[in-house]
Order: structure tokens, then C-alpha cells, then sequence
């Protein structure tokens, strides 16, 4: 009776996995998955733990041994998408940005757009102008500290709070100033609006970027925002093509192919190359569900799209959701109670436990929970993914962060659990410089200085894992040495690939078909052109001096091996 109920307990753990998940709030979500259960279970159980209804802006990431990030697929298997060992670690966060915030229905909805944002803020994803940057960050210090109190913020308070990759003194004057003057009275939930309002309007709204390579081998990033498709170079975005004007998306191996109508009916295609297959199928599948999302009116016109151009090679994929259109519209029916939210500050607010962040600090904001490396004097910080809410400098005023210790797994004596986590993903490989220092009013865009790669190339080194070629960003993308070449060479292989593929296809289509009709011609069905076939002298001759000598061939081979069978 013991063994029995050993045995079955075995298989239940068998059948269960231990699950945590990371949300915009830095908290954690410990929760168990069952083998079989779906995508749909556990975002159904992160919005219901939140109390969310506008989910579908959000999705769940996590990150495989080999450091490629995915979006999980909420109509398959969590295990079988899973890569890694359990336990595993995944990370909630906003997959389709609104298009205007303002159509958010609920604060709680709001909010965790806001983390995001703020999210991509400080790791460097939203570039702006300095005078932009300023306003932004003032809006957070309303947001999570309230109105300016000259008994609590004492000169230079600004400085405390770490708001982008890099800093100056210049701008921490600007965004106190702002703080003062323009945005007393603001409370948290309108200051959070206008800070979504505000970074609604720039151009790299929205961006996840991923990592490539142009036909001359320069570094570029590759996005996709609520209006369309983007490419950043040194720092500029010099490509933009509206959802409307993309007509396809293919890729095949590393090589992702755009297909674009513009103006005149011209036809464009910008061909990039990802750093892995792997990535370049991640790219692809984001742009598909990107396009699905913001381009369509109805998830009843979405169709499954394949990855080539023939019918039968590559990738086959279709969004499941629903699109931007129809969030809005069921958004707008939204009629219950507004949930409460606890925001961690200092100002009166409503609460509710589950969007808790915790204890803080006596007058400045939550501190993160794991260690972050910020590299301030390179104006380039990782991407680890961990930093969720503003992280707070030391009082010295020096370029040190207040940080609690992380947790580190070593090599030697300890078992190494493989963590699937979105603070795995390298840090140069999917962020853009925050240009938070400019000489002039005006200025854009952020350049690093000359001894920044040096500093980025020793953070490189010192990341496990880290992936060998990662485009740098801030600097002009200079050609590579031989980069044409190598492009050139990677098309040619391609085509002779697909052109190899081809034949081999055809020639078997061709010998299915040819057998296909010998078969036909040497059956018993009576058919008006068949019965032609077999009175032509080509088929007669075929079939008294190839064909039955063959068939007797074989049947004297089975019966052969049919009685070698029975005697053994």
C-alpha cells in the first residue's frame, strides 16, 4: 500500500512544475504548471492574481539556454515550448504597446504600461531629446514621490534617482526644475498618464529590438512599433514603413526579407541578417504578430503565413489573438468597479496587495531587488532585464547604486539549475542609448565618447554566456571589414540552396507521378484514356518486357522470403 502511494505521488511531481514568473513590479509569482496545460492557463492566472482584464497588451517571455529570447505561445504547451530544466523562470511583460494609451480603460492597466515604459526608459530602448528625457523623468519623480516638498527634497534630490543609462548635472537640474514648477498637483495616476502621453509621440515608442546586420555588414536593430516596421542605425532610425505598406515578411536561416508598397506603387525589400537561425525565426514571428495585431480590423482576417515563398519548405505560423481594434472596443464595455492599486510612494493612494512593491526607503523610491551593473561613464548600461523600478543612487552623489545582493550560483560544489529568465538575454544585443546629454538645446541624439568601447567590450567579457558579435549602438555603423562580401557569399549559398532544394522536389513529384500512372495503367480500372494508354505499342512493349518480368521478380522474392519465414 506505501509503495502504491509512493509511486503515485512520483508521478503527480512527475506531472507537475514548478513555475515563477516576474512581473513589471519587481515581485515575484511562485506558481505550479501542470504538464499538459497551456499558454492560456498561466496568463490566465497572472491577470486574475492582478486582477487585469485588458491582458491581451501583455505576454510572457523567457529566455533559452542559448540565450534567444521567445514570446510564450499561449495556444500551445508551456513544457513542450520550454527549453530548459525546471524550475522554470519566465517574465511578465508588455508584448503589444497601445497604440494611444488614453484608450486604456483601467488605472491597473495603465500602471503596468507605465513600469514598462519606464522599463524601456532606463535601459536606454526610448530614445529622445534631452529636453523630452527631462520631462519624462519628472513625471516619474511625481509619480512615486508626489508634489515637490522643500523639508523632504533637499538640493540635488534628483540626483538620487537613476532614470537613464547616463546622467549629467545639467539634466538633473532640468528635471527638478520641471518637477517644481510644472507638475505640482499631479496625482500619480495623472502623472502616469501624461508620462505614457509624452512617450507616445516618439518615434522609438514601443521598440523590442533585435540585432542584425545590413547586405554591407552594418550593425543595425530591427523593431516593430504600433505604427510599423523600424530600423535603428547609429542611433537614427533610417527606414520606417507603415503596417499598411508591408505586404510579407520571410526569412530562411539567418536572412529576413521585408516586402513593402509605398508611394507610387513602388515595390521595396530590405533584406537584414540575424546574428542565429534561431534569432531570425524569433524576428519573423514577432513581425507577424505585430502586423496581425495593429494592421487588421477583425482576428477573423488574420491568416496562417509561411516563412518562403514555396509551398513546401519553411515555417507556417498564425496569430491567435485578438487585434488592436478589438481590445478597444471590449476595453470600452469594460463597466465594474475600478481595481485599487498600491503604488509604493510617499502620496496617499489606493491599495491592493496584489500589485504591492514591498517596503521602500524613507523618502525615496523602491530600490530593486537584484544587483544591476550600470556602467555610467560609458552611457551604456546591461541589459539585464531586472531593473524595474527607479533604482536609487548612493548619497555620496557618486555613480554607484544602492542595490541589494543578487543571488549567484557557482560552478564548483553547487548544483547549477538552468534559469529561464529574461535577465539571461546579453546586454548589448537588444539596447538603444538614452540620449540624456546633449551640448546644445536641441540636440537628439547621444553620441558616446571614444573610450566607451572599451569599457562595453570589458562588460561583454565579463557576461557568461554573452554572445561573441554584438552591434554596438551610439557610435556611426561603419562597414565591416569584408561585410559586402560575406552577404554576398551568404545570398549566393542561400539561392543555390533553394535552387538544389527545387530540383530535388521536382524530381520526386516527377518519379510519384510516374509510378502514380503505372499503377493506374496496370489496374483493372476501366477508363476511357487509360484503355488508350494500354493499346499503344510504348505501353505493350513496356509491360511484356519490363514490367512482368519484374513483378515476377519480386513475387518470387517474397514468396521466397514468405517460406524462409516458416521454416525458421
Amino acid at each position: 500500500m506505501l509503495s502504491r502511494l509512493r509511486s503515485g505521488s512520483i508521478r503527480n511531481l512527475e506531472r507537475e512544475f514548478d513555475c515563477t514568473v516576474r512581473l513589471l513590479d519587481d515581485s515575484e509569482y511562485p506558481c505550479t504548471i501542470q504538464r499538459d496545460a497551456k499558454g492560456h492557463y498561466l496568463i490566465d492566472l497572472l491577470c486574475h492574481h492582478m486582477n487585469l482584464l485588458e491582458k491581451d497588451y501583455f505576454g510572457i517571455r523567457f529566455v533559452d539556454p542559448d540565450k534567444q529570447r521567445h514570446w510564450l505561445d499561449f495556444s500551445k504547451s508551456i513544457i513542450k515550448q520550454m527549453k530548459s530544466q525546471p524550475p522554470y523562470t519566465m517574465c511578465f511583460r508588455v508584448k503589444f504597446y497601445p497604440t494611444d494609451p488614453s484608450t486604456l480603460k483601467e488605472e491597473i492597466t495603465r500602471y503596468l504600461v507605465f513600469l514598462q515604459i519606464k522599463r524601456d526608459l532606463y535601459h536606454g530602448r526610448l530614445l529622445c531629446k534631452t529636453s523630452d528625457a527631462a520631462l519624462l523623468a519628472a513625471y516619474i519623480l511625481q509619480a512615486e514621490i508626489g508634489d515637490y516638498d522643500a523639508g523632504k527634497h533637499p538640493e540635488g534630490y534628483s540626483s538620487k534617482f537613476q532614470f537613464f543609462p547616463k546622467h549629467s548635472e545639467k539634466l538633473e537640474r532640468k528635471i527638478a526644475e520641471i518637477h517644481k514648477t510644472e507638475l505640482g498637483g499631479q496625482s500619480p495616476d495623472t502623472a502616469e498618464l501624461n508620462f505614457l502621453k509624452k512617450a507616445q509621440t516618439l518615434e522609438t515608442y514601443g521598440v523590442d529590438p533585435h540585432p542584425c546586420k545590413d547586405v554591407s555588414g552594418n550593425a543595425a536593430f530591427l523593431a516593430f512599433t504600433p505604427s510599423g516596421f523600424v530600423v535603428l542605425q547609429g542611433n537614427k532610425r533610417i527606414q520606417f514603413i507603415k503596417w499598411t505598406e508591408v505586404s510579407k515578411m520571410k526569412f530562411e536561416g539567418k536572412t529576413f526579407n521585408l516586402y513593402a508598397t509605398q508611394k507610387e506603387e513602388s515595390k521595396v525589400i530590405l533584406t537584414y541578417f540575424a546574428p542565429t537561425p534561431e534569432a531570425c525565426k524569433h524576428l519573423w514571428k514577432c513581425g507577424v504578430e505585430n502586423q496581425a495585431f495593429y494592421k487588421f480590423e477583425k482576428s477573423s482576417q488574420v491568416r496562417t503565413v509561411s516563412s518562403s515563398n514555396m509551398f513546401f519548405k519553411g515555417s507556417r505560423f498564425r496569430y491567435s489573438g485578438r487585434v488592436a481594434k478589438e481590445v478597444i472596443e471590449s476595453s470600452a464595455k469594460i463597466k465594474r468597479s475600478p481595481p485599487e492599486i498600491h503604488r509604493s510612494g510617499l502620496v496617499p493612494s489606493r491599495s491592493c496587495p496584489s500589485i504591492s512593491h514591498g517596503s521602500r526607503l524613507s523618502s525615496v523610491p523602491r530600490t530593486r531587488r537584484r544587483a544591476v551593473h550600470i556602467s555610467i561613464m560609458e552611457g551604456l548600461e546591461s541589459l539585464r532585464d531586472s531593473a524595474h523600478s527607479t533604482p536609487v543612487r548612493c548619497s555620496s552623489h557618486t555613480d554607484t547604486l544602492v542595490t541589494h545582493p543578487a543571488k549567484t550560483y557557482t560552478a564548483e560544489g553547487q548544483e547549477r539549475t538552468s534559469v529561464i529568465a529574461d535577465e539571461l538575454y546579453s546586454p548589448a544585443t537588444s539596447v538603444l542609448p538614452t540620449p540624456v546629454s546633449d551640448p546644445s538645446a536641441e540636440s537628439i541624439l547621444f553620441q558616446d565618447n571614444g573610450s566607451s568601447n572599451c569599457g562595453i567590450e570589458e562588460e561583454r567579457e565579463s557576461e557568461v554566456g554573452a554572445p561573441a558579435e554584438v552591434p554596438e549602438l551610439g557610435k556611426g555603423a561603419g562597414a565591416l571589414p569584408g561585410g559586402r562580401e560575406r552577404a554576398e557569399r551568404e545570398q549566393v549559398n542561400t539561392f543555390v540552396l533553394s535552387v538544389v532544394r527545387l530540383l530535388l522536389v521536382t524530381v520526386g513529384l516527377l518519379f510519384a507521378l510516374l509510378l502514380l500512372l503505372i499503377a493506374l495503367t496496370e489496374s483493372d480500372i476501366d477508363v476511357a484514356f487509360l484503355r488508350d494508354i494500354r493499346q499503344t505499342p510504348e505501353f505493350e512493349q513496356f509491360h511484356y518486357e519490363y514490367f512482368c518480368p519484374l513483378s515476377r521478380w519480386f513475387a518470387c522474392k517474397v514468396r521466397y522470403l514468405i517460406n524462409l519465414l516458416i521454416d525458421t
